[in-house]
């Protein structure tokens, strides 16, 4: 069965000055150690040293506020809109002047995952709200790729912002080849998990196995909005009905409806292969 819970009902622990961390996909809870997942909240001038082994990679986004990350490649200002990728080896800190609240993931060992680990990682932060937006062919979903092979270099990971407007509901599928989660970042809803139906809502974490049915329906008030990242990128997408297989066709703009910093192709999430520009 998946495992589902709320950042609320983890205990945090001091790992630093002003710096609290919540260990939400650990070994210990979700029986596979293929993806780790933390919560940092960092209080007003608190620093969190980061410092990623040579054998794993990391990313990060900030969920609110906004901080400086100053390590071995510079420093950068950062906001909710910037998803980091930390390559290994990497080192450095994240100082936030006002306060953020951070999600941090990881792959440990990550060489599991991709047969070039390692080759030509380099640090990448990207501005996502530039990326392009892409709107699902059955419904009025949005998709915007977060970590993909073309924007890090590995096939070890890879991530995307869902958005699903009041009332909206995908198909019914499963995932073969990887283990992933989401991450509730705004809204509500709930989540079709096999036979069962479970409410969601901000700062719930869904962990699903290998072959596990689930889809979503988000509630009439609000957008539901999540992350979701998948353990290796190159999976099989199975729906249960072959008629709603999940495609996704270019806007030509980004969320705010601008110029995309670049194109990506249409479509189906049902590829095992990520598409041109993926």
């Amino acid at each position: 069965m998946p495992v589902l819970f709320n950042c609320d009902t983890i205990d945090p622990i001091s790992v630093g000055e002003g710096v609290k961390k919540q260990a939400l996909i650990t070994p210990e809870r979700v029986k596979n150690d293929c993806i780790l997942l933390d919560r940092w909240v960092l209080d007003a001038a608190a620093t969190m040293k980061i410092d990623v082994l040579e054998t794993d990679l990391a990313w990060f986004q900030l969920l609110d506020g906004s901080a400086v990350l100053d390590g071995t490649v510079g420093v950068h200002d950062l906001t909710v809109s910037n998803v980091v990728f930390l390559p290994p080896s990497f080192k450095g800190s994240l100082s936030t002047a006002k306060g953020a609240t951070v999600l941090y993931g990881g792959v440990p060992n990550a060489d599991r995952f991709d047969e070039n680990f390692g080759d030509s990682l380099a640090f990448r932060c990207v501005n996502w709200r530039a990326e392009p937006a892409l709107s699902s062919v059955h419904d009025a979903r949005t998709r915007i790729y977060l970590v993909t092979p073309t924007l890090f270099g590995t096939k070890a990971v890879k991530g995307e912002m869902i958005i699903y407007p009041p009332g909206t509901t995908a198909a019914l599928h499963h995932h073969e080849g990887a283990e992933h989660f989401q991450y509730i970042i705004s809204g509500s809803g709930t989540a079709i998990l096999g036979d069962e139906t479970c409410p969601i809502r901000a700062g719930d974490t869904l962990y699903n196995y290998e072959y596990e049915k689930h889809n979503f329906i988000s509630d009439e008030k609000e957008d539901l909005v999540f992350v979701e990242y998948f353990v290796p990128a190159e999976c099989s997408t199975i729906w249960v009905d072959p008629d709603v297989t999940c495609s996704w066709s270019p806007t030509g703009k980004n969320i705010d409806g601008g110029e995309p910093s670049r194109y990506i192709e249409a479509h189906s999430s049902a590829e095992t292969v990520n598409p041109e520009g993926v």
